[in-house]
């Protein structure tokens, strides 16, 4: 496997990862969160050097959708921590950290 070729799996995978958020789909989410992890650690092996434009496209697209991941995950952290705030009485804002209280 080359490096072009371990970014299209790390792609399909973030793909899948994003998916499986959008339908809260937690055991498609754990799968595909470990192939994802597996292929990075793939994609690390073959190691660095010069990279076709054709790789750093590829590599740029991974990292948007790593950030479109990242935005779904804060999203629904957000939206638990607004629901944990309402059923615990709390109104407030829903991104001030340390509004929920912990037992």
């Amino acid at each position: 496997m080359n490096r072009r070729d371990a970014l299209v799996r790390v792609i399909d995978l973030l793909h899948a990862e994003i998916a499986a958020l959008k339908a809260n789909d937690l055991n498609a989410l754990e799968r595909a969160t470990a192939h994802k992890l597996s292929a990075i650690e793939t994609l690390r092996a073959l190691g660095d050097g010069p990279a076709s434009p054709e790789v750093r496209a590829l590599a740029e697209e991974a990292d948007r959708l790593n950030d479109t991941c990242r935005i779904y995950v804060n999203l629904m952290a957000a939206n638990v921590r607004r629901r944990l705030q309402l059923l615990s009485g709390q109104g407030g804002n829903a991104y001030r950290r340390g509004s929920v209280a912990y037992a």
